[in-house]
């Protein structure tokens, strides 16, 4: 007998078809799982909603991802590279403003001049922010050693996405050579979590050649790899990347952004005291998209504070929100969006996750 969607709500653990049913919802089913997901959000993680300042300030990268804007073989991209000085002007804004926490996110490089660059940049950013500032870094896959510098330096949380759980799909959005490697990615997860990072990961979601069985297929790797953190979002095609040829076979962006929606629902309910970020990308499909995030099972969001004259040049993907902001709009944008969506911005605070400090406390 096939079982209701309330039946499979009221389980303590899902099987790949029950998250597959999940995802699948619709009209009275889909609000059922928002409910139940919203509800778990606030017996676990409550109200609070906490800021990560995204400073974007390198869009120089040497990865030839196949959907990406800013893959190293895109020679219509403005490269850009922001001074160590505006960086920590940025850092200095997150501080005074009580955001509790900054993000510096690039494109992958794993130059010399760069490991040595970040490592002065964590400590100068410690240093501005008396200490206080917690600090998220997104750089891509490092070898051990790199990233026990970089925690040494003061990070202490690392988003490196998975893209996809399933291999087979990784190597069709990614090259086939020895830097885009499915296995790799996984051992630099693994090193972050040995070391001590607060791990996070995320996939994409409607991605070319993708099915329901990849995507809970994702969700079922998140929750064995004992994940701390999750940034996910909708797939949103640019055209000067190789995968638009493939923008035909697509499911519409409305589409997409329900799914995300769906993925974000679920995964909170499996995975109850974890931080989820509710992304910019689907800002770009519904002017309410994270709010609408928020309600129902996110619980982070990422002002973009870089400085507004490079953010145009940082497009993963087109149509992104907010690239003509400054960071004072931005911040002002994001209260009122936390406020719509009924959560309680928790201002100069890190906002670790629950899930991670439960784990350190075994």
């Amino acid at each position: 007998m096939t079982k209701s969607i309330e039946q499979i709500l009221q389980q303590d653990q899902f099987t790949k078809d029950d998250i597959i049913r999940l995802l699948q919802s619709k009209n009275e089913d889909e609000k059922a799982l928002f409910a139940k997901s919203s509800e778990t959000k606030l017996k676990y993680v409550g109200r609070n909603v906490h800021f990560r300042g995204l400073v974007e300030f390198s869009n120089i990268c040497k990865k030839d991802c196949l959907y990406c804007g800013i893959r190293a073989s895109n020679s219509a991209v403005n490269r850009y590279d922001i001074a160590d000085e505006e960086i920590l002007k940025a850092a200095k804004f997150a501080y005074e403003n009580k955001y509790g926490s900054l993000v510096l996110q690039s494109g992958e490089r794993s130059d010399q001049k760069f490991i040595d660059r970040i490592e002065k940049l964590l400590k100068e950013i410690k240093k501005v922010s008396n200490n206080e500032l917690g600090i998220t870094i997104s750089i891509g896959e490092q070898t051990k050693e790199t990233y026990q510098k970089w925690f040494d330096a003061g990070a202490h949380r690392y988003l490196l996405r998975i893209e996809s759980s399933n291999k087979e799909l990784y190597n069709k959005i990614h090259p086939k050579n020895e830097d885009h490697s499915h296995e790799t990615r996984l051992k630099c997860l693994k090193y972050l979590q040995e070391i001590g990072y607060q791990t996070g990961t995320g996939v994409m979601i409607g991605i070319p050649f993708q099915t329901y069985d990849d995507l809970a297929n994702d969700l079922l790797f998140m929750q064995k790899f004992d994940i701390d953190m999750v940034g996910m979002g909708p797939f949103i095609e640019h055209d000067q990347t190789p995968m638009y040829q493939y923008k035909d076979q697509l499911m519409s962006l409305n589409d997409r952004f329900r799914l995300t929606l769906k993925m974000i629902a679920v995964l909170r309910i499996m995975m109850k005291d974890i931080n989820i970020a509710s992304a910019t990308a689907l800002q770009a499909i519904d002017p309410l998209g994270r709010e609408k995030a928020l309600r129902i099972g996110a619980n982070i969001i990422m002002p973009n504070i870089t400085p507004t004259t490079e953010r145009a040049n940082y497009l993963l993907y087109q149509n992104k929100p907010c690239i003509d902001e400054g960071a004072d709009d931005c911040t002002n944008c994001m209260e009122a969006r936390i406020n719509m969506a009924d959560g309680v911005i928790g201002y100069g605070e890190w906002g670790d996750s629950q899930h991670f400090r439960k784990r350190q406390n075994k």
